[in-house]
């Protein structure tokens, strides 16, 4: 079964935040997806904003998340879905009803490490995986990768 790698950024936490970048990466780490995504719902979001660094100047011109579905859907259809911290993403993406399964990397490095949950700048550390741009959906997916490809 082919697997792709997803992560995302958000204007926050809660069920009714909204993506403002996604990423999708195959196996070799190619990018699938790569884009900021416009909310429609939020206008500003500066708790996260300082997390990530995505204003909502950076998203003016970029597709809605209704714009980008049917891509999103294309690239994990029928594949193993890899996220870090795979609840938080999933309720954001009603797309990924259509992946054969997904899988917790967060869950299963704790597994691996046995250990508690770690963030996936703790697990990189871990694994010896050093990389810049934490916060930012590409970076994130690259390092997510790293994580999956040392504990399989």
């Amino acid at each position: 079964m082919k697997t792709v790698y997803l992560d995302t950024e958000t204007t926050g936490i809660s069920d009714d935040d909204e993506i403002v970048e996604i990423t999708i990466i195959d196996d070799d780490g190619k990018p699938i997806v790569n884009t900021l995504v416009k909310p429609v719902y939020h206008s500003n979001w500066p708790g996260a904003e300082r997390v990530h660094g995505i204003s909502p100047i950076d998203v003016r011109h970029a597709p809605t998340q209704s714009q980008i579905s049917d891509k999103i859907r294309d690239a994990v259809k029928d594949t193993r879905v890899v996220i870090y911290n795979s609840p938080f993403d999933s309720k954001f993406l009603p797309e990924l009803e259509d992946a054969a399964e997904i899988k917790c990397a967060m869950r299963a490095f704790a597994e691996f490490n046995k250990s508690r949950w770690k963030s996936l700048t703790n697990a990189t550390k871990i694994i010896g995986y050093e990389w810049e741009g934490a916060h930012r959906a590409l970076a994130d997916t690259l390092a997510l990768r790293a994580v999956w490809k040392h504990i399989q």
